[in-house]
């Protein structure tokens, strides 16, 4: 299965829209710029029947180097998660699973 790029998610927008590429460019890089601020600030994102973007907090911990085995000390991070909505993980269900019968 092949990924989808940003360019090609704009170009199918701009024809589904009937706006300029540049245009749809500019408001899909402006709401990923939204979602990416809004995290910054420790904030969660839900957009119903989508799914929600937010933050997980990753203590700190001990791990292991596996090229040169030594133990390091990885500091306490937060990293942005993805949970799709119940919504969209059944049409993703059912569209796979008419896709395989």
């Amino acid at each position: 299965m092949k990924n989808i790029t940003k360019r090609e998610v704009v170009e199918r927008l701009s024809e589904q829209c009937n706006q300029t590429q540049s245009d749809t460019k500019l408001v899909i890089e402006s709401f990923m710029n939204s979602i990416g601020k809004a995290l910054q600030q420790g904030r969660n994102i839900e957009l119903r029947g989508f799914g929600r973007f937010k933050t997980k907090e990753r203590s700190a911990h001990r791990a292991r180097n596996p090229r040169t085995n030594e133990v390091v000390q990885v500091n306490k991070s937060f990293k942005p998660i993805f949970e799709a909505s119940t919504l969209l993980r059944d049409r993703i269900d059912s569209k796979i699973m008419n896709k395989d019968s």
